[in-house]
């Protein structure tokens, strides 16, 4: 590709100075590179400095209306969505940038999603292709104003690229499970604000199904131990979230109590 591609690729991060350069290198074939920054305490913003000029910094309320105020940063009617950890393959950069140049039919694309655990891709179980709205037209997408999870609200028709996002999801185990403890505690915490009607009964089937559904309908099987151990952190995730939601209704009632 002679010229750079009319796109911003648009990067949110919170102490990401592992992965920053890696995930910017990858993106420099853009005519754009946007990075907001949540009040790092490392080198994050140093390092996208020398990569990029177009470095902002706000401090996260919640997740949607952050990501909605990054793409609002972008000079580019298309914006490329990547987290800090993840990098645009080549084969990728070709796809999009034959796209732009030619007719752009749709208004939104998703990309397909290539996730590890330290050097280990998580082939099946859902992980992958496990295709994202990554793509698109910013004047025709937002982010619900949600902490954890956001839905995505999206105008007009939606396209498929073929070629892979690398998503190094987590260094290892330990940071996995950390990962999902961090999560789940906002899952709860969305829980208690909606005060969403579930018992045990509701988590239970709801864990069980999660969990057969990774690893035996979307062959999570097929990845070993690995494969067992995503699947079963599905199940976990609706258990720790239950667990953890109980716990602030019954804080609340305390509370209520002692007044």
């Amino acid at each position: 590709m002679s010229d750079k591609a009319r796109l911003s690729v648009v990067v949110i991060t919170k102490n990401e100075e592992d992965n920053i350069e890696e995930c910017l290198k990858s993106a420099l074939w853009a005519d754009e590179i946007v990075v907001l920054d949540d009040n790092s305490t490392d080198n994050t913003v140093s390092i996208a400095k020398r990569l990029t000029d177009k470095v902002f910094s706000r401090k996260m309320d919640n997740e949607g209306r952050h990501r909605n105020y990054a793409y609002s940063l972008a000079k580019n009617k298309w914006v490329l969505s990547l987290d800090a950890d993840e990098r645009v393959t080549p084969e990728l950069a070709e796809e999009i940038d034959a796209l732009l140049k030619g007719e752009m039919k749709d208004n939104h694309y998703t990309i397909p999603i290539k996730s590890f655990i330290g050097a280990r891709w998580i082939r099946y179980g859902g992980w992958y292709p496990a295709p994202k709205v990554r793509l698109f037209d910013k004047d025709a997408f937002r982010y619900e104003e949600a902490e954890v999870h956001p839905r995505i609200f999206i105008n007009g028709s939606c396209g498929h690229l073929k070629k892979d996002i690398l998503h190094y999801s987590y260094k290892d185990f330990h940071d996995f499970f950390v990962s999902l403890n961090n999560q789940t505690t906002l899952e709860a915490k969305k829980w208690f604000k909606e005060k969403r009607p579930i018992n045990f009964i509701k988590m239970y089937r709801k864990s069980l199904s999660r969990f057969l559904k990774a690893y035996v309908q979307k062959g999570g099987c097929k990845d070993g131990l690995l494969g067992f151990t995503v699947s079963w952190a599905g199940a976990l995730y609706q258990f720790m979230s239950y667990i953890k939601y109980k716990e602030m209704l019954g804080n609340e009632s305390n509370r209520s109590v002692k007044k």
